[in-house]
């Protein structure tokens, strides 16, 4: 399959480790470089901007999609090809699945969690089939995978997570996937 546009879920701040912000700068150069669009959540701050900014100086397309209630507050980025603001959060999503091939998953808060459990619940239920990888640099994703798998465990899983939710250490790791 030929990838033309990834989106990327992650945190409107950078966290405590800066190999979070350091694996952000890395996918937007290789996202540039290997002609792909980055689609994402259109702040500046944080590993959102880190990962805008890698691509748009390595001379990449940048989309960003975010909702009138968060303009102020995520600092949207002026300087990409594309801002999309929409009405909600809702329709934010929607065409943040809309205009991806696949999904990359980094570090981030509860807005991260809830773009990304919204992907594979979509997935889950068939509504589409994108594959969603997640960068657990540093182990950060360690306990989200204990809980997943804790889940299959116990019987709450219709099929195996592990299909839809790739797991990779690094960036290079994900591209290489590809």
């Amino acid at each position: 399959m030929k990838i033309n546009a990834v989106t990327v879920f992650c945190g409107s701040k950078p966290g405590n480790d800066d190999l979070y912000v350091n694996e952000a700068n890395s996918l937007g150069r290789q996202l540039a470089q290997k002609g792909i669009e980055l689609v994402y959540g259109g702040g500046n701050n944080g590993i959102m901007g880190a990962v805008a900014n890698a691509c748009l100086n390595a001379g990449g397309k940048v989309v960003g999609i975010i909702p009138q209630l968060l303009l102020e507050w995520e600092a949207q980025h002026d300087g990409l090809t594309e801002l999309i603001v929409t009405e909600s959060m809702h329709a934010r999503k929607l065409l943040l699945y809309d205009k991806c091939d696949v999904a990359i998953v980094l570090p981030g808060g509860m807005g991260t969690l809830d773009e990304l459990f919204e992907m594979l619940t979509w997935n889950n239920l068939k509504i589409h089939t994108k594959k969603v990888f997640i960068l657990n640099a540093n182990g950060y994703y360690n306990a989200l995978i204990q809980l997943l798998d804790t889940m299959d465990q116990q019987g709450f899983m219709y099929d195996q997570w592990r299909d839809r939710l790739i797991v990779c250490a690094t960036v290079n790791e994900i591209m290489d996937a590809f």
